[in-house]
């Protein structure tokens, strides 16, 4: 039989995707376990830090498949998950394969290692997309290999890279991406653009990023909260691009309990955070250009608004494009970064 590797990886990058921007400060990733007739048992992702990782989950749906042990899907915890997998797999993985987005991880942090969870389960070919730059949790693949498994690496090494960059941002520094909502017609004012999931989403990312950086003129005519309420989560800071410094400080954005708010008009207030959201329109792009790593843009099935991007020559390549809900969601770097 031949196996179509880039395939299965493809499936666990485009469930990792998914979750880009809201595992931080952990990576996102992806994980497919394949059976021994070719058959996907599952396909998972790292959900948000201190969560199960992506290997973690996959395996567990992958057991469940096979077993119908229906007491692991109330597990959540992942050393709880560990437990249960190692007690009662009944080796009903040796002829499994494992595609995943990055390296396993070597060691025990908040959660326990997955490497060794695969090689104590017995699974013998696993498929690496990115290594893992973490020094902390790098050595993944060494310790599998060490315990007679076959580890083939760099599957579709370029994509997997692309999803990892803003890890591998964060830990030379920050990372810094640039989001906002249009229509059809590319209008990006006038009311609410987006779903209430794509919303909720955007919420789940301001929850775990540091700072929010939005206009000075959006904030004057919008009067919003910024906040992460759609999913219970904390607010951001804020750093105002503005030249006018005097703002209405009735604009709710400036009420939120635990967060600080900056008036600036220039950037050096980013050089103190370590994962930025950009929401803005055209103003706050090209003033920003030179700072943004990665734009996402959730494009509503609709027409209306007036304004939009205007003026502008930039081309991107796309990362991830998928239709969540209502919403298409694109994931994009400018070509010249």
């Amino acid at each position: 039989m031949v196996i179509d590797h880039n395939f299965y990886m493809s499936l666990a990058l485009q469930e990792a995707w998914k979750y880009q921007g809201v595992t931080y400060p952990n990576p996102a990733v992806g994980c497919c376990v394949v059976g021994e007739h070719g058959e996907v048992l599952a396909v998972e992702a790292h959900h948000k830090a201190g969560a199960p990782h992506a290997e973690v989950n996959a395996l567990k749906t992958a057991y469940h498949k096979l077993t119908q042990d229906d007491y692991i899907l109330a597990l959540e915890d992942s050393a709880d998950i560990h437990t249960h997998l190692l007690s009662n797999h009944n080796n009903i993985f040796h002829n499994t394969q494992l595609y995943t987005t990055l390296e396993p991880c070597s060691h025990y942090g908040k959660t326990p290692s997955c490497a060794s969870l695969i090689a104590e389960l017995g699974i013998k070919e696993v498929y690496v997309g990115s290594n893992d730059p973490n020094k902390k949790a790098a050595n993944g693949n060494l310790l599998l290999s060490m315990n007679n498994c076959m580890v083939y690496t760099e599957i579709m090494k370029k994509e997997c890279d692309a999803l990892l960059y803003p890890f591998t941002k964060f830990l030379e520094g920050r990372f810094v991406f640039f989001k906002w909502a249009q229509r059809l017609n590319g209008t990006i004012d006038d009311g609410v653009i987006s779903s209430k999931d794509s919303r909720t989403l955007v919420h789940a990312m301001r929850d775990v990023c540091d700072l929010l950086v939005i206009g000075g003129n959006t904030v004057r005519n919008d009067r919003p909260t910024l906040d992460a309420r759609l999913v219970g989560g904390k607010a951001p800071d804020v750093l105002i691009i503005s030249r006018q410094k005097e703002f209405d400080t009735t604009i709710p954005l400036f009420g939120v309990e635990g967060r600080e708010v900056f008036i600036a008009d220039t950037l050096e207030k980013l050089q103190e955070y370590k994962h930025i959201i950009i929401e803005g329109s055209h103003g706050l792009y090209e003033i920003t250009r030179n700072e943004v790593d990665y734009y996402l843009s959730f494009i509503a099935p609709s027409f209306g608004g007036v304004d939009g991007f205007s003026g502008l020559e930039d081309k991107f390549e796309i990362l991830n494009l998928a239709k969540e809900s209502q919403d298409i969601i694109m994931w994009m770097k400018r070509i010249d970064k």
